[in-house]
């Protein structure tokens, strides 16, 4: 059963747990959009197919916040606000290593590149063909027991854009073997990423929506700092 954090006429927003893709895939697993069809189902008793709009999407591995539109006329207006970049997206993120970096806060800009054949982003520079520039603003938050964790901002949607990131900082992702993690999450579904912040223009009313999910790795001594502004 998927766990339901805003619900309207025009809007959906699920919490995704880690290791499900949002959307059907080869793996035929349950996604989260089957579950959310499910819930609008018996929620609302509706026959027949349910619509249910994909305005945007998480790794596999991560969890968090997911938002569908539950109109075309939401689906059309979220995936314009999410294109047009009026949405704030927040990220916790957890890693197993130690912070190495005088700076508590900062945003870094990488041109990245992605094989689509083995699904993996590269940092590349500006002249290679299919670059795309990501921007990520990140905050210290907490240090435990050799750990770190992070606020990220995505301020640009590029493919796994965090992770790489991330990998930078010298800080990989918990369990993110791709990108410098040296050994797989204790549950081997998830790396150390949750989509824990987000706040986008309503489709039809002339007001945000703010949805907060925090991460179940997420401890009580990064409770009280705030993601980047």
């Amino acid at each position: 059963m998927i766990e339901v954090l805003y619900s309207d006429n025009h809007v959906l927003a699920v919490l995704k747990p880690a290791g499900v893709p949002v959307v059907p895939d080869a793996s035929e697993d349950f996604s989260v959009l089957e579950m959310a069809k499910s819930w609008v189902k018996s929620e609302f008793q509706k026959s027949g197919n349910v619509f249910l709009g994909v305005v945007h999407r998480l790794d596999r591995p991560v969890s968090g916040i997911v938002v569908f539109a539950r109109t075309s006329k939401g689906a059309a207006r979220l995936s314009k606000s999410w294109k047009d970049g009026q949405v704030k997206k927040w990220y916790q993120a957890f890693s197993c290593s130690p912070w190495s970096q005088e700076k508590m806060e900062g945003e870094i800009e990488q041109w990245l590149w992605k094989d689509g054949k083995k699904n993996k982003v590269h940092l590349v520079t500006e002249s290679r063909e299919g670059a795309k520039l990501a921007k990520t603003r990140w905050v210290l938050a907490a240090q435990e027991n050799g750990n770190t964790f992070l606020w990220l901002e995505a301020v640009t949607g590029r493919a796994h854009q965090l992770r790489v990131a991330c990998q930078s900082l010298q800080a990989p992702l918990a369990g993110d073997l791709k990108y410098g993690a040296e050994n797989p999450y204790a549950d081997g579904r998830r790396i150390g990423l949750h989509a824990a912040r987000l706040e986008f223009p309503h489709p039809t009313r002339d007001e945000n929506i703010s949805i907060t999910a925090d991460a179940v790795f997420w401890p009580s001594i990064a409770a009280d700092t705030m993601p980047p502004a």
